[in-house]
């Protein structure tokens, strides 16, 4: 596959910590969990070292039915990243079935509005059956508002099987009083977190600490409020010595100043080698033995580790193996603060060799992190330029963002990664801001002497000043950038061209890149000048060159420009199959094989689209849905619904599914079988549905589809106003991008309809949005083309068969099948089918039986001698 890796997701982030022998098991906090269950939320809030973490990981293991585990970090403040971690925790936990199904949603993200990805994970999560549990951990770590709103509404429309579980030190930042009133709420405080007399009791207990008289521990849970992490603090100074009396009579001040006392008083009476220990290691979010090693440039890491778990010093599990571990997020800040205030060297060189450490082992995102702690730009920059397609392919823009805000204004930055943050300016939308870093890099670029390097700057500004002013939708000057395209080098970093723009969509035309279906003569001209510039400066087996050009291919195909389709067929095909990229592969086959059925070439059409499933064995099960799907629209069209049926039976949906923007193209070929079968009710409720997802996400060529199949409905069950309605709503879009082929793919059927809009009076037409008239008759005076079986023949004088011809021809007549042509002839079936296709089109026929009767009309078969046995 010629694509990105795919993301690194960290197992530790999904699975919760261990449980301690010493853990104090809260039955009243976990019955009050468990009942939450009858509701959709439930709120741990407690200030930090209040049992928050240690709480749920109690919970968590006292299920039969595994939850799914997310701990939150300062990186999840993406909206993408926050999702993909919260689908990655999900699908190891609900069952095989639904895992599947919810998996390659994430990859529709950032392509499809939040809401509408949101809309597709929660249908999938309605077929659950069992109790599942969502637990977010250290929420108050996500400042992002976006995620807040969209978490908000995942709640609000949660399937009820399904719960959400968070632990913050914040209360939420969205409303939760619509889910109190329904009792469909439940909030656990600081107040009911308080450990109890007795739980304090059991408490020192468990620990083997000094004995405690009852009215010691009752004046030490009343000093400290019941506060956790104060009593393991108590408990850690009383084995040192410090006599009790200290803590019952002078414990007070809040919690921050109490921690700060405390942790100093374990700490100064450790040993040097575990205190300088400590303060390196402070640093890590994460640590095993090999990053505590690197850090500290030591090599005992593995030893000094097991003395901290023996000391039970705030040492927090992250996997079943103990290899991974963090601090108490009390206990780090407290060390945190003391080696940046006490030991800044040491602080910023720990930084620096974590960076160093984590992006050898390939954790970028976390090198880039400790090279911002360390203030290394140098370093941070190296990780970035390095990191940088992963993350641009990963459509995580918002960390991307992120990182660039965080160099500092006086820092130099290189040409290239300041062009790189412009193009990011770019592709999030933010056009002003783009623009203000391309003028500050041209004034840059004036003082450079003009070397290559400059040529190349000078081009890459040129680049993205023109994706800018295309997203702007300023087609002139997007002219006048093409003019000065044209004599320049482009941008050698691949990563400009080899961005994947298509992982979901089975037409790129559903794309960004595709426009969403928003063809016009400008588009057009665009596309084809783009695709000279990147073809003359060697960019031509670019995924942005191909999907131009597929992008080009579908909207001759829209618009009835056959021929134009078919002369990129090869090109195309040969690019898909040599890089293995189904975004591409798979609309290029689609909209082939819909040239083979417009031409009346129905077999073509399903052996176009037969070899591309067995191409698509290995890849996601999408794209096989999706071929899947075209083969019972060919079947409806050729009237065989027994097939139909089978093939919708492996696709899975029926009419009680619910359905969503990321399965449409699937639930679109549903309902035409429903259409046949004259269930037009059931097939206009799911269409009903499926219009405004795509008119959300503005969708163009599925908004005109939808419309269309509407109106063939209502007109099949009589009801001709409605239907006029519909085709008037698909008109007013199809004349405003040129649209014919949708049209004429509906067959009859729609050529009544259009003739019936141009003769209606129906006054609710003519009060909205005008569609002419020219551009119906148009339409109209296209049908009759269609009705024809097959090509009209090419002049009898005219027709000439090559050698291989003649062969093929001889073997249809001995009844051979395409498999053993390929045999005869020691070609693949598929390039037989390439040319039996280019034998009917000289013939003017779409069937062997017609080739047949072709060539004996035309007297070929006498003058072809057999071939050898």
């Amino acid at each position: 596959m010629n694509s990105q890796p795919a993301p690194i997701l960290l197992k530790a982030k999904t699975t919760y910590p261990a449980l301690k022998e010493t853990l104090i098991k809260r039955d009243r906090l976990l019955t009050a969990m468990t009942a939450g269950l009858q509701g959709r939320l439930t709120l741990v809030c407690a200030p930090a070292g209040f049992g928050k973490t240690t709480l749920l990981t109690q919970w968590a293991h006292s299920q039969q039915q595994a939850p799914a585990w997310l701990s939150l970090d300062e990186l999840d403040n993406d909206l993408v990243r926050f999702w993909r971690y919260v689908v990655h925790a999900l699908t190891a936990v609900v069952p095989e079935a639904v895992a599947q199904r919810i998996a390659p949603l994430i990859e529709t993200l950032p392509n499809v509005s939040i809401n509408t990805f949101l809309d597709a994970l929660l249908n999938e999560l309605y077929i659950l059956s069992e109790t599942a549990v969502l637990m977010l951990d250290d929420y108050q770590r996500i400042r992002n508002e976006h995620i807040h709103s969209s978490l908000s509404y995942f709640i609000d429309y949660l399937p009820q099987p399904l719960h959400v579980l968070i632990a913050s030190r914040n209360e939420l930042p969205f409303p939760t009083v619509h889910w109190l009133a329904r009792e469909e709420y439940t909030a656990i405080d600081v107040s009911q977190l308080q450990f109890t007399p007795s739980e304090t009791a059991l408490f020192f207990q468990a620990m083997s600490s000094p004995g405690l008289s009852p009215d010691q521990i009752e004046q030490l849970t009343l000093r400290t409020e019941g506060w956790v992490t104060a009593l393991k603090l108590i408990m850690l100074n009383l084995r040192a010595g410090t006599p009790v009396s200290d803590y019952v009579l002078g414990f007070n001040g809040n919690y921050r100043d109490v921690a700060d006392y405390l942790f100093h008083e374990v700490v100064s009476r450790l040993p040097a080698d575990i205190y300088h220990f400590l303060l390196q290691t402070s640093v890590l979010d994460r640590m095993d033995a090999i990053l505590c090693h690197a850090v500290t440039q030591e090599t005992n890491s593995v030893q000094l580790l097991e003395q901290l778990k023996n000391l039970n010093l705030f040492m927090v599990p992250l996997d079943e193996q103990n290899n991974w571990f963090r601090y108490h997020h009390l206990f780090a800040q407290y060390l945190q603060e003391l080696a940046k205030k006490n030991h800044p060297e040491l602080w910023y060189r720990a930084n620096r060799l974590a960076s160093t450490c984590l992006a050898e082992r390939s954790f970028m995102e976390e090198a880039i992190h400790h090279a911002i702690a360390a203030e290394d730009f140098e370093l941070m920059q190296t990780h970035l330029e390095r990191h940088l397609p992963t993350v641009l392919n990963k459509g995580e823009v918002s960390t991307l963002l992120y990182w660039f805000q965080c160099i500092p204004a006086d820092t130099a930055t290189s040409p290239e990664l300041a062009l790189f943050y412009a193009f990011v300016l770019v592709l999030t939308g933010q056009l002003g801001q783009a623009e203000q870093e391309l003028e500050r890099m041209e004034r840059i670029g004036t003082t450079m002497e003009q070397t290559e390097r400059w040529e190349q700057l000078q081009s890459g500004i040129l680049f993205v000043r023109s994706n800018l002013v295309f997203l702007n939708g300023d087609f002139d000057r997007w002219f006048a950038f093409a003019e000065g395209i044209l004599d320049r080098i482009l941008p050698a970093n691949p990563t400009y061209y080899n961005f994947n723009y298509n992982t979901t969509e089975p037409l790129v035309r559903r794309t960004a890149i595709g426009l969403k279906g928003a063809l016009s003569q400008d588009t057009e001209t665009i596309g084809n000048l783009f695709m000279g510039v990147l073809e003359s400066h060697g960019w031509q087996e670019s995924l942005l060159n191909l999907y131009v050009k597929q992008s080009l291919y579908e909207g001759y195909y829209e618009w009835n420009r056959l021929e134009q389709c078919r002369e990129l067929i090869p090109v195309l095909k040969r690019a898909a199959m040599s890089c293995h990229i189904p975004g591409l592969l798979i609309p290029l086959c689609l909209t082939e094989a819909r040239i083979h059925l417009a031409e009346g070439r129905s077999q073509l059409a399903h052996d176009v689209i037969d070899e591309a499933l067995l191409a698509c064995k290995k890849m996601d099960t999408h794209w096989i849905d999706a071929l899947r799907a075209c083969k019972v629209r060919f079947y409806v069209q050729d009237g065989q619904i027994s097939q139909a049926k089978k093939e919708m039976a492996r696709l899975g949906l029926t009419t009680k599914d619910k359905p969503t923007f990321n399965k449409e193209f699937e639930f679109i070929s549903l309902c035409r079988l429903l259409g046949k079968q004259r269930k037009e009710t059931e097939a206009l409720r799911l269409l009903e549905q499926l219009w405004p997802q795509s008119e959300r996400e503005q969708l163009y060529s599925s908004l005109v589809e939808i419309a269309n199949l509407q109106a063939l409905l209502e007109a099949q069950r009589g009801q001709r106003s409605a239907a006029l309605l519909y085709v008037h709503k698909a008109l007013v879009i199809g004349e405003s991008f040129g649209y014919i082929r949708s049209f004429l793919d509906e067959g009859a059927a729609m050529a009544e309809l259009l003739s019936a809009y141009l003769s209606s009076d129906d006054t609710a037409l003519s009060s909205s949005s005008r569609v002419s008239e020219a551009y119906v008759r148009m339409l109209l005076d296209l049908f009759p083309k269609l009705s024809k079986p097959y090509l009209t023949p090419a002049p009898l004088l005219d027709i000439q068969l090559t050698r291989r011809e003649s062969d093929l021809l001889r073997l249809i007549q001995q009844g051979a099948s395409n498999k053993q042509i390929a045999a005869a002839l020691a070609l693949t079936e598929g390039t037989v089918r390439i040319y039996l296709s280019r034998l009917y089109e000289k013939l003017g026929v779409s069937s062997r039986t017609q080739a047949l009767a072709a060539s004996q009309d035309l007297s070929l078969l006498k003058n072809i001698p057999l071939m050898p046995d």
